[in-house]
């Protein structure tokens, strides 16, 4: 019975969709942009990277000749037509372009609702819900209220938050609410019990998720967020592709922050790891362990918290050639009859204005030793992938999307 493996490379966009502009986003193009700004030198970095951006494995599964499809141009150093894989484009019908979104609807089950936001001012919270959350969760108060990058507010505010005892609460133009704090002189527990109670203040307001957000370090210079983040997230509306899977008595793997996104619903093995190189490791892992009709669904973070939400060209194109000279070890251990995809739930454009997410297309790239190549076009929501996948494992279809197997 064949198996299936899900990578989901977050914010790994290939050009602005069809209604990027009510986001601001027209023009944006995560891979594109990379690939043009490596073209040029400008993502070069000593002792880190240099030269065009390289990507010879996920380009000949179809990724040059995705980013075509999706904007009429093929970036520097990729193919027109790939080698051995089969390519496609991903357009969201969900609104936003926020985590849960791309991905409950790449699990076939599209955002049926709007989410809620907060507003792009200072102070950004609710008095009565910051009030509520002090006096529930027993705080001297809070740090921060506003909107911002999360590693640049420890940075600022850190210092203070080990000082008074007060977490940094902060959020961005997705539908989430951030509560960062130190480890250890706050504690890991204690934070993730502040973001429960906030977690339930926030759901009447349709806050998709509250996400913990630990860091170490005694100073604003050596502060460091860690891998124990954890997302309390809203729960999809009807069952995704992993709670079929789990019906159908399958293993789940889910690696990474995949168990927090889809609120634990439908998964059977929850891994964990911080740094793509680490769950690129814990996929493989997974590999082993997983038996004949499995499914494994991994997101690889860091190409968006690290390198996107930072706009860091050099660093995010180094994170694609890492991911890029790893794949062969993938593939190697796949079965004849093994299904391997990657895709992405959004863009983060690292040469676009601002620290947020863009509103992109993004890449549906195949690959299994039974698979003949070819192209399966623009597809008109991401759910065709949970369809697709679904169909490969033998599954009952969903109600959104259709195979393209």
């Amino acid at each position: 019975m064949p198996r299936a493996i899900l990578c989901i490379l977050d914010s790994v966009g290939i050009g602005g969709a069809p209604d990027a502009a009510d986001y601001g986003d027209t023009g944006s193009n995560t891979v594109g942009h990379i690939a043009e700004h490596a073209a040029n030198g400008k993502a070069d970095r000593a002792g880190l990277r240099a030269g065009p951006l390289h990507l010879p494995n996920m380009d000949a599964m179809g990724l040059g000749a995705a980013i075509g499809l999706s904007t009429g141009t093929v970036p520097p150093n990729m193919a027109h037509k790939p080698k051995g894989g089969r390519f496609g484009v991903g357009r969201e019908v969900s609104k936003g372009k926020d985590t849960p979104s791309g991905h409950w609807e790449i699990a076939g089950v599209p955002v049926p609702f709007d989410w809620g936001y907060f507003p792009q001012t200072e102070p950004t919270f609710p008095p009565d819900l910051i009030a509520e959350l002090v006096q529930q969760a027993g705080l001297p108060g809070i740090l921060g209220n506003k909107h911002a990058s999360g590693t640049d507010i420890i940075a600022e505010l850190g210092e203070e938050s080990i000082r008074s005892g007060k977490p940094i609460c902060y959020t961005s133009i997705d539908s989430v609410f951030q509560i960062a704090a130190h480890e250890s002189h706050f504690g890991l527990e204690r934070l993730y019990e502040v973001c429960q109670i906030a977690f339930a203040l926030t759901k009447p307001l349709t806050i998709g998720r509250v996400i913990a957000r630990p860091f170490t370090g005694e100073t604003a210079a050596t502060f460091k967020r860690t891998g124990n983040r954890r997302d309390f997230a809203i729960a999809p509306p009807e069952p995704t592709l992993l709670d079929r899977a789990k019906a159908n008595g399958r293993q789940v793997f889910a690696i990474g922050k995949i168990s927090d996104i889809y609120a634990t619903m439908g998964v059977t093995h929850k891994l964990k790891a911080n740094g793509n190189m680490a769950l690129f490791d814990k996929t493989l892992d997974a590999l082993t362990m997983a038996q004949d009709g499995s499914f494994i669904m991994t997101n690889f973070v860091d190409f968006d918290s690290e390198f996107g939400h930072r706009r860091d060209v050099p660093g995010y194109a180094h994170a694609l050639e890492q991911f890029d000279a790893r794949l062969p070890e993938l593939i190697a251990a796949m079965q004849p009859d093994d299904l391997l995809v990657l895709t992405s739930d959004h863009g983060n454009d690292p040469t676009w204005p601002g620290t947020d997410h863009t509103r992109e297309q993004t890449p549906i790239l195949l690959f299994s030793p039974s698979l003949t190549p070819g192209e399966i076009g623009i597809r008109s929501t991401f759910a065709d992938i949970g369809e697709s996948i679904a169909h490969w494992l033998g599954l009952p279809p969903g109600h959104h999307g259709k195979s393209f197997l």
